[in-house]
């Protein structure tokens, strides 16, 4: 009985430590039909929002990006920040989230000008139960702690996509381990089109 708890501890931690991969190519993000977790997030002055009741309001696209430092990301973030008013016409909100503390979040929005509403989650706690969390190399180390006011411990989210339901479900998803690489804002407005026309159908 002595030997038992060290072992269900080890096996517990490994558990826990699993969910941040060790490269970008080994994350196991969550796949569509599963639950969103819930998670606090802030804005850019500080204010708490619960990520599950931000997208009970409405269909969301959540936006994962690595943050307002990276150039692929802002312009991805202003990419699709010009069809937000297509997508909103759709029904949905358009949020984006990166492990930036909040005082950094004026910092992407206002060097590129972006519409989309940007959030902080610098402890990493909700991208880490996304699944899309991984070890980031030591060369980001000083940056990102420096980003996050000292949250960041040495990780990266993988830049992803994620459409929801009101309900928190998963309907689509677009998680590519190549930073380089991000969804492009014709291929998002398609696959927001195809879910809207997809309920209608079902009503």
């Amino acid at each position: 009985m002595k030997l038992l708890f060290p072992v269900l501890l080890l096996v517990f931690s490994i558990s826990v430590n699993a969910q941040i991969a060790d490269l970008a190519e080994n994350i196991s993000p969550l796949l569509i039909g599963e639950m969103m977790p819930d998670g606090n997030l802030s804005d850019a002055e500080g204010n708490a929002t619960s990520y599950l009741e931000l997208i009970k309001e409405k269909p969301t696209i959540t936006m994962i990006y690595r943050g307002g430092w990276c150039p692929y990301c802002t312009n991805n973030l202003a990419e699709v920040g010009d069809i937000e008013d297509q997508l909103t016409e759709l029904g949905y909100q358009l949020v984006a989230i990166c492990p930036d503390a909040p005082d950094f979040l004026n910092t992407a929005s206002q060097k590129e000008e972006l519409k989309v509403k940007l959030l902080s989650d610098a402890s990493g706690s909700l991208m880490k139960d996304m699944g899309i969390l991984f070890q980031a190399p030591v060369r980001y180390a000083e940056r990102l702690n420096r980003v996050s006011d000292g949250g960041n411990d040495g990780f990266l989210p993988v830049p992803s996509v994620f459409i929801t339901g009101t309900d928190g479900e998963i309907l689509f998803e677009y998680v590519n381990p190549n930073y380089r690489k991000r969804i492009s804002a014709s291929l998002l407005l398609n696959a927001a089109i195809a879910l809207k026309t997809e309920w209608e159908g079902e009503e």
